[in-house]
């Protein structure tokens, strides 16, 4: 078992480049880490990896273990998943992910219950706005609003969610309503932008009477962080492209005004994405299902008011 340990150390400190993150994804100290890498090299006889002060990068011996590594851990999975299937008691760990507002509201807060009914399964969640590499970093499970773009990884649609462009009464007091979707331009609307290394979106795309028109909007506030750019259009900092459900407690009180309804943002996708070969893993389908059924009645109550 030590030696698979071992293994399970040296594939993901290759996938991640160091000890540190290596560490702390399987939840060891970058020590014990690093020792687990010098117990594989002494039994292999072989150096694994050549090493910088800020990166481990695997040798030719390395990267042909690490292929077969690699196989190894995945065979031995799916073989820990068809005992489960056998025997009715999934267990093991699953790796999750998820942007930062749609992971508080609808995903952290499912973990517990989750938990309680499956106590053998443990679950690893990381929340983050970057676009996170599934297959590099491990993950089993990515929940996601937008579309799928990669065609190796196989999407579970949850449902649709309506978006919306919301701003604080007083900045539409100080700056005007925008009528169509020209005035976010012609009159330099201060817009709230989502942004990070490698987004793409960088315009809004809005459904008018005539059909969809892209308007390529600008702001002096731009953030990696959903929330923060709730709470810049709630202190009355701009306008806000944000799915409806996110927004709909402070369109209800009046904090937030839903503008140019007419010409409204195209919907999102609510959708799970997870490499192929997990859909006949026990546990992961017990997830989706857990977790697919709970976004849709929290998101339909949210809507409703009721929460």
């Amino acid at each position: 078992m030590a030696y698979l340990d071992n293994i399970a150390v040296f594939v993901r400190v290759v996938e991640l480049g160091n000890l540190s993150a290596a560490g702390r994804d399987m939840r060891i100290s970058p020590a014990v880490a690093s020792n687990r890498i010098k117990e594989l090299e002494k039994h292999l006889g072989v150096r694994l990896f050549n090493r910088t002060t800020r990166q481990l990068m695997p040798t030719e011996h390395g990267t042909v273990f690490y292929a077969g590594a690699k196989q190894v851990l995945e065979a031995i999975t799916e073989a820990e998943a068809a005992v489960s299937a056998l025997s009715g008691q999934p267990r093991g760990t699953i790796r999750v992910t998820a942007p930062l507002g749609l992971g508080r509201r609808l995903i952290a807060s499912g973990i517990p219950e989750f938990r309680d009914r499956y106590p053998d399964i443990e679950v690893r969640l990381r929340l983050s706005d970057h676009h996170v590499d599934i297959m590099k970093e491990g993950i089993d499970v990515a929940f996601r609003l937008g579309v799928l773009e990669d065609s190796s990884l196989t999407m579970r649609s949850i449902m649709e969610c309506e978006r919306v462009l919301v701003a604080a009464p007083t900045y539409l007091k100080a700056r005007g309503e925008p009528a169509d979707p020209r005035d976010l331009v012609a009159k330099k609307h201060d817009c709230l932008m989502l942004r990070y290394p490698g987004v793409r979106e960088h315009f809004w795309t809005l459904k008018t009477p005539t059909g969809l028109t892209k308007v390529e909007v600008t702001g002096p506030f731009d953030s990696d962080d959903g929330d923060v750019l709730t709470g810049w259009a709630l202190s009355g900092r701009g306008i806000v492209n944000k799915p409806r459900f996110e927004v709909e407690p402070f369109i209800r009180d009046r904090r937030l005004k839903v503008i140019m309804p007419d010409a409204p943002p195209t919907p999102v996708q609510l959708a799970a994405v997870y490499p192929h070969r997990k859909l006949q893993d026990p546990k992961v389908r017990l997830l989706l299902d857990f977790m697919a059924e709970r976004c849709q009645r929290l998101i339909r109550d949210v809507l409703a008011g009721k929460w």
